[in-house]
């Protein structure tokens, strides 16, 4: 595995590398955390005589699959005629985004 940083060449004499990607919040002890978006690695091969290719591009997207997860916290009980607050404060994301919307439905 390598540690890829941006526009730094990884030479190696294999023919494939592994990129890791590690999840938020985890140490990262072997290999790169690539945000979520898109990413461009190019590739440059060299012969026994020394001659390099012309160079091959791919673009890789890194997206967040993974569901946020809703928290809804209020009072059990309300007394008639008093107004009370839903709070949504602890709901998270941990596919490494944020919430950004909260839809609200009083059901049954």
């Amino acid at each position: 595995m390598a540690e890829f940083k941006i526009n730094t060449p990884i030479v190696t004499d294999q023919p494939a590398i592994e990129v890791t990607v590690t999840p938020p919040g985890t140490p990262n002890v072997a290999g790169t955390q690539l945000a979520v978006g898109r990413h461009r690695f190019r590739l440059v091969v060299a012969d026994d005589s020394a001659n390099l290719s012309d160079p091959d591009e791919i673009e890789v997207i890194v997206r967040d699959s993974v569901k946020p997860t809703a928290v809804l916290e209020g009072p059990r009980i309300v007394d008639f005629g008093k107004s009370f607050e839903l709070s949504g404060r602890r709901s998270s994301d941990a596919g490494g985004g944020s919430v950004v919307s909260f839809t609200w439905t009083l059901v049954g």
